[in-house]
């Protein structure tokens, strides 16, 4: 078994509706659909931080500058590419004024290109429904630590 330790960064986009960006890809090596919300590796010298700024910025278009410097830790256990990636990953939010901002393509590299398939603007309650899998499987959980004051929060009595 190939395993591959990466540091990485991830952003969860919330719009003015409290629908979550998530982005499908598929995976060149065995054709397996994935969504996840945009993000990547952190490269050398680089924060985490800056890492999802960049990220998001490169993979959708969107402001960078909507990334808030609050992140909860998040293991993930993905196969991508013939290859099992696994670790640690910091989980951004950012969020937008508008209803689902229009996303561009344009930083994306050719094998990018090719394997971003589509993205969506998901409401919360459908997050675990898609037809696909989605990383990681406790999205929701995650979503609930970034903004806990959301629609999504637990009510007392509820």
């Amino acid at each position: 078994m190939d395993t591959t330790h990466r540091r990485a960064a991830r952003v969860v986009c919330v719009d003015a509706a409290h629908r979550v960006l998530l982005l499908r890809w598929r995976d060149p090596f065995d054709g397996t659909l994935l969504w996840e919300p945009p993000g990547g590796g952190v490269e050398p010298g680089e924060t985490p931080l800056e890492a999802a700024r960049r990220e998001l910025a490169e993979e959708t278009g969107l402001d960078p500058a909507a990334v808030v410097d609050r992140w909860v830790p998040v293991d993930r256990d993905v196969w991508w590419k013939g290859k099992r990636y696994v670790g640690t990953e910091h989980f951004f939010l950012a969020l937008f004024a508008d209803e689902r901002p229009s996303l561009v393509r344009t930083g994306l590299l050719p094998d990018e290109r090719t394997a971003l398939d589509t993205h969506r603007w998901v409401a919360w309650p459908e997050l675990c429904s898609l037809p696909d899998p989605v990383e990681p499987p406790h999205l929701p959980d995650v979503l609930g630590d970034l903004m806990p004051d959301g629609p999504w929060a637990r009510r007392p009595g509820g």
